[in-house]
C-alpha cells in the first residue's frame, strides 16, 4: 500500500492546497510535499525487489486489484517498483518539493491553484513510474498534461497561450498514436493475453509476438506498433525533429514548471521507451538500431548547435535537454548492460542537473528581470553563492568527473562503443562524444558573458544576493549531483539488476 499512500498524500494535498488561503499556500504545499519525499526515501532504503518488473522480476511494494472488464480483457489497479522505476519516483518527489520552494519568490498570484497543480503533477508522475497495467498507466500519463498545460497557460510569459497549446497538441497527438499502436498490438496477440497487464503482454511478446491483426502479419504488426510507439514517445522525450514544442514551453513557463518539465516530464518519454519498445520488441530494436542511433546522434549534435546560437539562458538550457536526451536514446539502442543502465542513470542525472540549471536561471531572472546573455555581466559580484552553484551545475552538464553527468556519459559511451547489436557503434559513439565539446562551448560562453566581467546591468533597482530558500534548494540539488557522481552505485546497482533481464530477453 505504500505506493497508494504516496499518490494519495499528493492528491489529497493538492485538494487541500487548492482551497487554502493564498498567503499560506506555498508553505502548506511545501510541508505536504515533504511527506512523499520522506516516504520515497524510505522506499529507497527498504527496497528489496529484484529483476525487471515486466520480466518475472520480484516487485517491491506491489499491489493489484481487479478494476474493469472490457472486451474480454481485464483491467486492474496494478502497481509496483523495480530498480528502474524507484529512482525516478524518488527524483519526482525531491524535484516537486524543491520546485515548490523555488516558487516562493516569483509566484505572487493565485498561489493556491499553482501549488495545488504541482502536487497534482507529483501524484500523476508517481503513477506513471509505478503503474504496471497499460490502461492505468495511460490514465496517469494523460493526466500529467492537464496541470502542466495550466501552469504554462496561466502563469507563463507573454506567449504563454501559444506555448501551452503547442505543448498540449504535440504531446496529445503523440499519445493517440502510441495508444492506437499498443492496443492494436494487444489485439494481435490474440488469446495469449487476457489482460492489459504489462508483464503479461511483455511475456507474450517475447514468447512469439502477435499472430496478426486487421490483415497484417504478426511481424508487420509488431514493426508498425514499434514504430508508432517510438514516434509517440519520441515527441515526449523529445528528439529531433519533434523537439520544437520544448523551447517554447520552457521559455514561457514559470521557473518551477520548467524544473518539473525538464527534470521529470521528459523522463516519461525515455522511461516509456525503455519499458515498452526496448523491453517488448528486441527483434525490432535490432532491425531499427541504426536509424534510431542516427536520430540519437542528430539530437545530440543538433540540439547542442541550437543551444550555441541562443542568447536567452532558458533557451540555452532547453536545447541542452534535447542534446542530453539524445545520449539516453543512444544508450538504449546500444542494448548492453552499461548502455541501457547508463541511459537510465542519465535520466536521473539529467533530471537533477537540468532542474538545477533552470532553478539557477530563475534565481538570476528574479533578481535581474532578464534572461538575455547580452544584457548582463558581473553577476558573480552581486550573487556570489547562487552564481557559484550555477557554475558547478554547468560543469556537471559538461561531464566534470565526480559529478553525476560524468558517470552517466561514461556508462553510455562505454556501453554503446562495445555494442554488438548496433552496427557502426564506434562511429556513432564518437560522433555523440563530440557533442560534449559543443556543450562546453556554449555553456562556457554563456557563463563568461553573464557571470564574469564588470557589472553593467541597467536597472532602476539594486541586484543583490539571492534569497536563502532559493540558494538552499540549489545547494540540495548540487549535493545530490555530487553524491551520485562520487557514488553512482547508490542507484546503478539496482538499475543494472533490472536491466539485465531485458538484455538477456533480447538474446544479447
Amino acid at each position: 500500500m505504500m505506493i497508494e499512500i504516496l499518490i494519495a498524500v499528493a492528491l489529497v494535498g493538492a485538494l487541500v492546497t487548492f482551497v487554502a488561503p493564498n498567503r499560506i499556500a506555498g508553505k502548506l504545499a511545501f510541508a505536504i510535499s515533504l511527506v512523499p519525499t520522506a516516504l520515497s526515501l524510505w522506499l529507497f532504503a527498504a527496497f528489496d525487489g529484484s529483476g525487471n518488473a515486466l520480466l518475472d522480476g520480484e516487485l517491491a511494494f506491489e499491489s493489484q486489484a481487479a478494476w474493469l472488464e472490457i472486451g474480454g480483457y481485464s483491467i486492474s489497479w496494478f502497481v509496483g517498483l523495480d530498480g528502474i522505476s524507484l529512482p525516478l519516483v524518488v527524483l519526482t518527489a525531491i524535484l516537486c518539493t524543491l520546485a515548490i520552494v523555488s516558487s516562493w519568490t516569483p509566484i505572487d498570484e493565485r498561489e493556491s491553484q499553482f501549488y495545488g497543480l504541482i502536487l497534482f503533477i507529483e501524484a500523476m508522475l508517481i503513477g506513471v513510474f509505478s503503474a504496471l497495467d497499460f490502461f492505468l498507466w495511460f490514465v496517469f500519463w494523460e493526466a500529467v498534461l492537464i496541470p502542466m498545460y495550466l501552469l504554462i497557460g496561466i502563469w507563463g510569459g507573454p506567449r504563454r497561450k501559444y506555448a501551452a497549446i503547442k505543448f498540449f497538441v504535440y504531446t496529445n497527438v503523440a499519445s493517440l498514436v502510441m495508444f492506437g499502436s499498443f492496443v492494436s498490438l494487444v489485439f494481435g496477440l490474440g488469446d495469449s493475453v487476457t489482460s492489459f497487464g504489462l508483464p503479461e503482454i511483455a511475456s507474450a511478446m517475447l514468447a512469439g509476438g502477435p499472430e496478426g491483426f486487421f490483415g497484417l502479419s504478426g511481424t508487420t504488426l509488431a514493426s508498425l506498433a514499434f514504430i508508432g510507439m517510438f514516434l509517440g514517445f519520441a515527441v515526449k522525450v523529445p528528439v529531433v525533429p519533434f523537439h520544437t514544442w520544448l523551447p517554447d514551453a520552457h521559455v514561457e513557463a514559470p521557473t518551477p514548471a520548467s524544473i518539473l518539465l525538464a527534470g521529470v516530464l521528459l523522463k516519461m518519454g525515455t522511461y516509456a521507451l525503455l519499458r515498452f519498445n526496448f523491453t517488448m520488441f528486441p527483434d525490432q530494436v535490432e532491425a531499427y538500431a541504426v536509424p534510431i542511433a542516427a536520430i540519437a546522434v542528430i539530437s545530440v549534435i543538433y540540439g547542442a548547435m541550437l543551444a550555441l546560437a541562443q542568447t536567452d539562458l532558458k533557451r540555452i538550457v532547453a536545447y541542452s535537454s534535447v542534446s542530453s536526451m539524445g545520449y539516453v536514446i543512444l544508450g538504449l539502442v546500444a542494448y548492453t548492460q552499461f548502455g541501457v543502465g547508463g541511459a537510465t542513470f542519465q535520466m536521473v542525472s539529467h533530471g537533477l542537473i537540468s532542474g538545477l540549471m533552470f532553478m539557477s536561471v530563475g534565481v538570476i531572472y528574479n533578481a535581474t528581470h532578464t534572461r538575455m546573455v547580452t544584457d548582463m555581466s558581473g553577476m558573480a559580484d552581486r550573487m556570489p553563492i547562487a552564481v557559484g552553484v550555477l557554475i558547478a551545475g554547468a560543469f556537471g552538464y559538461m561531464g566534470l568527473p565526480l559529478m553525476s553527468g560524468f558517470a552517466a556519459e561514461y556508462f553510455i559511451f562505454f556501453g554503446s562503443f562495445g555494442s554488438e547489436l548496433l552496427a557502426y557503434s564506434a562511429a556513432f559513439t564518437s560522433l555523440a562524444m563530440f557533442g560534449i565539446v559543443i556543450v562546453a562551448g556554449y555553456l562556457l560562453f554563456a557563463l563568461q558573458r553573464t557571470v564574469f566581467g564588470p557589472y553593467n546591468l541597467e536597472t532602476d533597482y539594486e541586484v543583490g544576493r539571492a534569497p536563502v530558500h532559493d540558494v538552499a534548494s540549489m545547494i540540495v540539488l548540487l549535493g545530490l549531483i555530487i553524491t551520485l557522481g562520487v557514488a553512482p552505485d547508490l542507484i546503478f546497482t539496482m538499475i543494472t539488476d533490472a536491466i539485465d533481464p531485458i538484455i538477456q530477453g533480447g538474446g544479447l
